[in-house]
């Protein structure tokens, strides 16, 4: 068994490298997260149920998961038909498709918000239109939801797609061969083979649809107790010089992403476990 290259670096070296990546994660991600809820409990657990029980931060929250809720699946419909698009067909137009899957990645979240403005806002291409039949996207939860979408749709096809190009189609066919439907293909053959990278994506488009600040801030009109999501709270009562309601709302949010990772981790641990097993038998 050859040593690893790792392993043949000298020992100095390695230390130096583990060393500093210890360091980095505890100065940009611990600390921060530490103090995050050293501050929310500051003056204790009743100043801290207080914040959480005031009635914007309860509506901030139940508008973060009404549009996670709502977002989530259209992402998940979405990322699974433009994976398979893009895995198993080959058509015209197809570089540009994965073109604008990962767009959000490289559009800033404001951009995208402005950009609905544009088009929904009262003064953009369907403005008028929409006043005129007394219907409100921007500045309402609708536009909300529009935006969360945009900035979060790539997260389950750019899980997919690379997983679905490596697996191949062999099962696949043989499935349809011995005469079962496309859609018992899907179901029976398809959906199990994906099913923990659609987990991973859902769970990071999740985490990014309750987190989402830029867009959000755009298209909302931050009204409280209406269009505030969990993140648009936070910077409101910090603005305010709510310190300890500012950072318990913000516990909220990091434990919910603590949440997610959690789950995350052990969606793996029972993939690595499910890989290692098939590889004894």
């Amino acid at each position: 068994m050859h040593a690893s290259v790792g392993n043949r670096e000298p020992l100095w070296v390695r230390l130096t490298l583990i060393s500093l990546a210890v360091v980095f994660l505890i100065v940009v991600l611990l600390l921060p997260l530490a103090a995050v809820f050293a501050e929310a409990f500051r003056q204790g657990w009743h100043a801290y149920a207080e914040a959480l029980r005031e009635p914007d931060a309860w509506s901030a929250l139940q508008l973060t998961l009404l549009v996670a809720v709502i977002a989530v699946p259209l992402n998940l419909v979405f990322g699974v038909a433009a994976a398979w698009a893009v895995a198993r067909f080959q058509f015209r137009g197809k570089s540009l498709l994965v073109t604008l899957i990962d767009l959000p990645f490289s559009v800033s979240p404001v951009i995208s918000g402005l950009i609905y403005v544009l088009v929904y806002g009262l003064h953009g291409w369907f403005g008028p239109w929409l006043d005129a039949h007394d219907l409100q996207i921007i500045f309402a939860v609708p536009g909300i939801v529009l935006a969360t979408v945009f900035v979060t749709f790539p997260f389950v096809a750019r899980e997919l797609i690379p997983l679905l190009q490596e697996q191949g189609s062999l099962e696949e066919e043989a499935a349809l061969s011995l005469g079962a439907s496309g859609w018992t293909m899907f179901w029976r053959v398809t959906i199990p083979n994906i099913r923990w990278g659609l987990l991973y994506g859902v769970l990071l488009c999740n985490a990014r649809a309750m987190g989402e600040f830029g867009a959000v801030s755009v298209v909302s009109g931050h009204i409280r107790g209406e269009t505030n999501t969990l993140p648009l709270h936070v910077e409101i009562l910090y603005n305010e010089y709510n310190f300890v309601a500012a950072f318990a709302v913000a516990s909220l949010l990091a434990l919910l992403a603590l949440i997610t990772l959690a789950i995350k981790s052990f969606l793996e641990w029972r993939h690595a476990g499910e890989l290692a097993a098939a590889r004894r038998h």
